[in-house]
């Protein structure tokens, strides 16, 4: 586990374009590279190119590159997560959180295939754990529970969040002959060798869909069926 930069080489000290570096404007300019040019624009050169600064300089933030992802996804973290506050309905805040959660990637579609399988062991991702957890704990489950499925949660969503991410961070001419796959080649097929895509025919077009919402809220209500104290006793938890 690499550890952090100390304080005293975190100084900010100006660039030689007159910018003063920081942690938080390597990071944004970090992600615009990325956001611009993809993941491989992420290099110390480019970077010092973009802050107008030798780029051995930003070692006094960050060990390496993989340090700085570490830090890119802390940073889509704490976007996504900023304001959030709890209600005393748990069921409702782990909604909102895994729509924040997706929320951030879709702001950061290039950035999310590298974030969203790390642990950045630093502030933003801490909080949020801390945050999910406790809802779950706050339901009634034990600690060994709330913590396996928390983690049932969160890999749900942060996988379908990073699905829908990648697909958006597509060039838009391979993103529209996705979505027109669906309604071109696959209402065209053999009925005899495939009833079944045939019977639903005029539902595949919906495939082109996210199954964000649909895949958290049936995770959801299977997390207040099995939750000792379930918020909601009868009816639908979407009620």
């Amino acid at each position: 586990m690499p550890t952090r930069v100390p304080q005293e080489r975190r100084r900010r000290r100006p660039t030689r374009s007159g910018v003063l570096l920081s942690e938080d404007l390597i990071v944004e300019t970090a992600l615009r590279l990325i956001g611009e040019h993809g993941p491989e624009a992420l290099s110390v050169r480019r970077l010092g190119a973009a802050l107008g600064c030798d780029p051995t300089a930003l070692y006094r933030y960050f060990h390496d590159t993989d340090d700085l992802v570490l830090a890119i996804a802390d940073r889509i973290i704490g976007d996504a997560m900023a304001g959030f506050v709890p209600g005393d309905d748990w069921v409702a805040a782990l909604r909102e959180m895994a729509q924040r959660v997706r929320a951030g990637y879709l702001a950061h579609p290039r950035a999310a295939a590298m974030a969203s399988h790390r642990v950045t062991r630093r502030e933003h991702e801490i909080r949020a754990v801390e945050t999910g957890i406790g809802l779950l704990l706050s339901a009634g489950f034990e600690p060994d529970r709330a913590v396996r499925l928390y983690l049932a949660f969160i890999d749900t969503v942060l996988s379908h969040a990073a699905t829908d991410a990648a697909f958006h961070a597509l060039p838009r001419q391979q993103r529209e002959a996705d979505q027109r796959a669906w309604r071109d080649v696959y209402q065209g097929l053999d009925p005899e060798s495939y009833p079944a895509l045939t019977a639903t025919r005029s539902e595949l077009p919906g495939m082109a869909e996210s199954s964000f919402e649909e895949s958290v809220d049936l995770l959801l209500d299977a997390l207040a069926a099995r939750a000792p104290r379930n918020p909601r006793n009868t009816g639908d938890i979407r009620a």
